[in-house]
């Protein structure tokens, strides 16, 4: 297949799962099973999509050192302007939920400190979103970049408005933070680490160690829960899986994944190597 047939159906793939969830989220609204407070589920979910594929876009510069697969850099746009349109979609349905004044809305963006993080992130993220062309990275030259890189900030901003909006049950939240650790760590580890199963490693206990201390620092300090129930609840194996179980979960399976990619290109070089390449 050729690259640009692999490009095609790859960009393909990417935009049909990209409107799966909100197709389902339709779905679930046209049906009626969103529960006693539709809204409220319908702008927990769109929120949760935003987050989820903020992080997904971040991972994808990993993810192409590390499998070694450059069509991935095809797909970040694509999946970083769904991130912004599924924060929009999230704003849109608390707009809604406040009758669509938006006097009460702006009153509530600045008396509360999670709406006013959470608009500060929205921003940022359609303005990457619109600036994301081909035509803006021309007219903003060396520009772009710096702007692009409000990424990160967006992503601090969107994962604290996640944890205060999430309430006592900071679980997935913690889960969104212990996995954008990983994705923080990755880049600045020194670059001969970044592909190494040593690198990768260290990569899944640092982040699961991160994943920890926010957990035990939201519930430490927000919550003033004891740090030591939080620590005998993560090791307490009727309770699992924990955040930080997932986060290491999530660490060794890209470790395992990396290794099975690689054995699977070793052996098909190999295969080829003897049906192609006399031995003598």
């Amino acid at each position: 297949m050729s690259p640009k047939r692999i490009v095609f159906l790859l960009r393909l793939v990417t935009l049909i799962l990209l409107c799966l969830p909100a197709l389902h989220l339709a779905w679930l609204w046209y049906t009626d099973d969103l529960g006693a407070r539709p809204v409220t589920e319908a702008t927990h979910i769109t929120g949760d999509w935003a987050v989820v594929l903020l992080l997904v876009s971040l991972a994808l510069t990993p993810a192409r050192s590390v499998f070694e697969w450059m069509p991935l850099v095809q797909i970040r746009r694509r999946i970083g302007v769904a991130a912004a349109l599924y924060a929009v979609l999230h704003f849109l349905i608390y707009v809604a939920d406040q009758k669509w004044n938006l006097i009460v809305v702006a009153l509530e963006i600045a008396k509360r400190f999670y709406l006013t993080i959470g608009f500060v992130a929205l921003l940022a993220l359609v303005a990457l979103a619109v600036t994301s062309t081909d035509g803006w990275q021309k007219r903003l030259k060396r520009n772009w970049k710096r702007l692009h890189w409000a990424i990160y900030p967006a992503a601090v901003l969107a994962i604290l408005h996640f944890f205060i909006q999430s309430k006592a049950n900071v679980g997935e939240a913690t889960v969104a933070a212990g996995l954008f650790a990983w994705l923080m760590i990755w880049r600045f580890l020194p670059p001969r680490l970044r592909t190494r199963y040593a690198g990768l490693a260290l990569l899944a206990v640092g982040a699961t160690l991160a994943a920890f201390a926010f957990e035990l620092s939201w519930y430490g300090l927000v919550n003033h829960v004891d740090p030591m129930r939080v620590l005998r609840a993560d090791f307490d194996p009727d309770l699992a899986p924990r955040p930080t179980l997932k986060v290491l979960l999530a660490g060794v399976a890209a470790l395992a994944l990396v290794a099975l990619r690689r054995g699977a290109k070793t052996l098909w070089t190999g295969r080829y190597i003897r049906k192609n390449i006399p031995s003598s």
